[in-house]
């Protein structure tokens, strides 16, 4: 029968394209997780630690905690340039620059709570994660 192969080819079609739709962009791959020290972030008079499993997350920064959807537009050594939409909380462009495994910077903009956002934030890895940091 032929229903079932086409079956499977579908199938492993749908899960190759899930598997490269969750592979980290080399950019990001030097760098790792951990506690990193955030500033930058409007409204903060300080920077403050949190414990980031993903990385990628901090492209979508501005709507974290939020369902969203991203994907990689550019992917180069150094930078990576994410796209997300989070249907009707907002959608938003990051630029994240590799300045070494250790310091990032990621350029944020998009629409959140239907206003504009626009800044820089200044990503810093202090330590490994532990029960004091907050998750993200």
């Amino acid at each position: 029968m032929r229903v079932p192969s086409l079956v499977l080819v579908i199938a492993g079609s749908a899960a190759a394209l899930a598997l490269t739709a969750a592979q980290q962009p080399a950019a990001l791959a030097q760098a790792k997780s951990g506690v990193w020290e955030l500033s930058g972030m409007p409204g903060a008079k300080a920077p403050h630690n949190e414990c980031v499993a993903d990385l990628q997350a901090l492209a979508r920064y501005e709507h974290r905690g939020k369902t969203c959807t991203s994907r990689v537009l550019s992917d180069v050594p150094s930078s990576t340039v994410i796209a997300y939409d989070c249907g009707g909380a907002g959608f938003g462009q990051t630029k994240i620059d590799v300045i070494t495994p250790r310091s990032l910077r990621i350029s944020t903009q998009g629409i959140s709570d239907n206003l504009p956002f626009n800044y820089v934030m200044q990503a810093r890895r202090v330590g490994e994660c532990g029960a004091t940091a907050s998750r993200h």
